[in-house]
């Protein structure tokens, strides 16, 4: 087990390390590359393990579409409750009232740097919707720069944490399940823990002042 994982963070480090010596322009073309033959490899052995177990193909992609189709009607409801509260919290201010409050108590009761404040919209935003937090985090990179420390952070916002109240209304809703229990309590922590975790990281590999 320990030889695993001492394997696998070997591989991992080396792949950073290789990554972090190429070019933008080289970076960028190799990891498309290796994104394409990833998905690509990814549908050949699901076709291959379904020849080996002599599954028929087609007509299981065809079942399978079915019961997403069937799916996806029933959790319409559940998306247009969610992305029309999302669209009012984010036309009515509330975030910019939000983070301007949270600005105000870092600096004069906490006394904290606030340079994290500027990228704290994505952090709120991403347990409600990823594409409003990408969007958010677009504009973050186009006000300040995506080499900001706002920018870098912000980045680091988007996948530090899952789109909690999204996921939860398409996987219960898509069973009928309306007592999630602590299921929202629990992500909603995991998202919390993993904005501070963000910050730390932030500050620790960037410059705050830069």
């Amino acid at each position: 087990m320990v030889s695993y994982i001492v394997g696998i963070s070997t591989a991992i480090l080396l792949s950073v390390l290789y990554f972090a010596s190429l070019s933008p322009e080289a970076l960028q073309t190799q990891s498309s590359l290796i994104s394409s033959i990833a998905i690509l490899s990814i549908i050949i052995v699901f076709l291959l393990l379904g020849l080996r177990r002599k599954l028929p193909l087609f007509e299981t992609f065809v079942e399978g579409a079915k019961e997403g189709f069937d799916t996806s009607i029933k959790i319409i409801p559940y998306l247009i409750a969610m992305l029309v509260g999302i669209g009012l919290f984010r036309a009515s201010g509330a975030i910019d009232y939000l983070t301007q409050g949270l600005a105000w108590i870092f600096a004069n009761a906490l006394h904290v740097n606030t340079a994290f404040v500027d990228a704290l919209p994505v952090a709120i935003l991403k347990p409600l919707s990823g594409q409003g937090s990408r969007a958010m985090m677009m504009d973050i990179a186009k006000a300040l720069g995506p080499d900001s420390f706002a920018g870098n952070l912000a980045s680091i916002f988007r996948g530090c944490s899952e789109t909690t109240f999204y996921v939860l209304a398409v996987y219960f809703g898509s069973i009928q399940v309306r007592k999630t229990r602590y299921a929202l309590t629990g992500g909603l922590i995991a998202d919390i823990a993993g904005a501070i975790a963000a910050i730390f990281i932030a500050y620790l590999f960037f410059n705050p002042t830069a």
